[in-house]
């Protein structure tokens, strides 16, 4: 049976550094900020905003929210996030994904301060990743590699298969983990769906992320024995959360997130540790 690694341990450490840092910024007179965007009225999404909204609360980051209606304008969007952009009491912007259809989510991202991109996922930003630059990382991968720091998971000169392409998980996460540092410097593969012999790779793999979003597309013969497994992957039906990776894979893996409260709430962590160091750098910068 696998040894496994919730993410609620992780997270803790993260607020507790974040709390400690808004406290510093707000004896130095800075209030830090995180706003948030929100269009149409999609349940996850919305239960996502809140949990953000409240854990900022108890962090001491003020959260103004932006909630669009449903049939809203690209206009209006993109007033939005440069009015916030602009705003000198916000430090960090946070637009939820996925709009309603007739918003171009790239577009409105794209007009957004990068430095407060706390998603990490302005071009510019994703720029500053591929060539290791200092800036905001996307929350997801960011997660995922202070979580297999904080269980002791060796990672630099180890193979990283990644199940997934996707923008906000598979790709960053593959710049992420290839970069030379002690948390990172891996051999890193990246497959997706897509290529009829997958699990060829996913087999060889010492540490496998499965970010395909596909539910139960991992299963225990495409795992190495003893290998780590990262659930990062996840699609709603309803209300109901299903993760890429089978329970049955706990049999075979030695490492593993579990299927609830894995990834999830180091990816909370990373947007607030990114905001708070967005309020940091402004501070700096006076």
């Amino acid at each position: 049976m696998a040894v496994l690694m919730p993410g609620g341990p992780v997270a803790e450490a993260v607020f507790e550094d974040v709390a400690r840092r808004v406290e510093k910024l707000s004896s130095a007179g800075k209030t830090v900020g995180l706003a948030t965007i929100l269009v149409g009225d999609d349940a996850p999404s919305a239960r996502y905003i809140r949990m953000k909204q409240e854990k900022a609360a108890t962090l001491g980051i003020l959260s103004p929210h932006v909630h669009l209606p449903a049939d809203t304008t690209q206009q209006e969007v993109d007033d939005a996030v440069r009015r916030l952009s602009d705003d000198p009491a916000v430090d960090g912007i946070l637009f939820q994904h996925p709009p309603p259809p007739q918003i171009d989510f790239d577009r409105a991202l794209a007009l957004m301060d990068p430095d407060k991109d706390v998603d990490g996922l302005h071009p510019y930003n994703m720029g500053r990743l591929a060539m290791s630059l200092p800036g905001p990382v996307p929350c997801t991968p960011a997660g995922i590699e202070t979580l297999l720091a904080y269980y002791d998971v060796p990672v630099s000169g180890r193979h990283v298969v990644i199940l997934g392409r996707g923008v906000t998980l598979g790709r960053p996460l593959s710049l992420l983990l290839s970069q030379k540092r002690p948390t990172a410097n891996a051999a890193v593969t990246v497959v997706h769906t897509g290529v009829p012999d997958w699990a060829e790779h996913t087999r060889r793999a010492d540490i496998l992320v499965a970010a395909a979003g596909v539910p139960g597309v991992i299963q225990p013969e495409h795992v190495r024995p003893g290998s780590v497994v990262v659930g990062a992957g996840v699609r709603y039906q309803g209300k109901t959360l299903l993760p890429d990776v089978d329970e049955s894979v706990e049999e075979v893996a030695g490492w593993i997130t579990p299927r609830v409260g894995g990834v999830g709430p180091t990816t909370v962590a990373m947007l607030m540790r990114n905001t708070v160091e967005a309020a940091e750098r402004r501070a700096a910068a006076g």
